[in-house]
């Protein structure tokens, strides 16, 4: 299933990223993420699935980030395939 999400890390200079991508696969213990950028394998990440806004008050504008870990990673024309891994399943 495809739906966007947000990539939130710190690249190997230190510095921190937020990327905009989608998921190509997700399942309870994992994602297979495109993402414009190169992640190594064993780079913990935060993933956030945006929301739009809500006419309420008492719901929030994203989901609470969810924890990863990059298990692979592999090239496909100007984009990266990142295979995650939950660090706790989805419910």
């Amino acid at each position: 299933m495809q739906i966007p999400i947000f990539i939130r890390g710190v690249d190997a200079a230190g510095a921190e990223f937020l990327d905009l991508t989608k998921t190509l696969d997700i399942s309870a213990l994992g994602a297979f993420l495109a993402s414009p950028r190169l992640l190594p394998a064993d780079q913990l990440l935060n993933l956030t699935i945006p929301a739009p806004p809500s006419p309420s008050s008492m719901l929030p504008g994203e989901t609470p980030p969810i924890q990863a870990r990059v298990r692979r990673h592999r090239m496909a024309g100007d984009i990266y395939l990142l295979g995650v891994e939950f660090l706790k399943a989805l419910d």
